[in-house]
């Protein structure tokens, strides 16, 4: 990464396995065009294979798979995953599946974090809302709400 930290958005990363270790690429065109449309910076793209003895080894790109051509993400390492990072994603994994984990900077959301940090500002909290808790508050709502 050869740009000023103090510049950057957001940074963070997903895991996203694949079970059985077939990955068909039906979300790749999605995140090709996240990334031409300045939404997102690929950081890191790392794919991983937890095996059945529980160890945890890299894929390189070009072996993923005939289903989805990769090529346009090779070189995606800023260096900031090592092995422990990678068998911490693969703890989460089930023995014999793959994953890609993938470091993003959230390129939209830049000028804000500049302007925060400007202003003296700083976020003191994150997180995400899992879409299950998401639709499950959702539909308490609509419960309490229905005659």
């Amino acid at each position: 990464m050869h740009q000023d930290i103090g510049d950057m958005g957001p940074v963070d990363y997903l895991i996203v396995e694949f079970p059985g270790s077939r990955m068909t690429g039906e979300g790749l065109p999605l995140l090709v065009d996240l990334v031409e449309g300045g939404v997102i910076r690929i950081l890191d793209l790392v794919f991983i294979h937890k095996g059945t003895d529980g160890s945890v080894e890299v894929v390189e790109l070009r072996n993923v798979g005939d289903e989805v051509d990769l090529t346009v993400f090779e070189g995606a390492s800023s260096g900031l995953l090592d092995q422990g990072d990678l068998d911490d994603a693969g703890a989460t994994l089930e023995a014999g599946n793959s994953a890609a984990v993938v470091v993003y900077e959230n390129v939209w959301a830049a000028p804000l974090a500049r302007a925060l940090r400007r202003g003296g500002a700083e976020v003191v909290a994150s997180g995400r809302i899992p879409v299950d808790a998401l639709l499950a508050s959702l539909e308490a709502a609509e419960a309490t709400a229905a005659p």
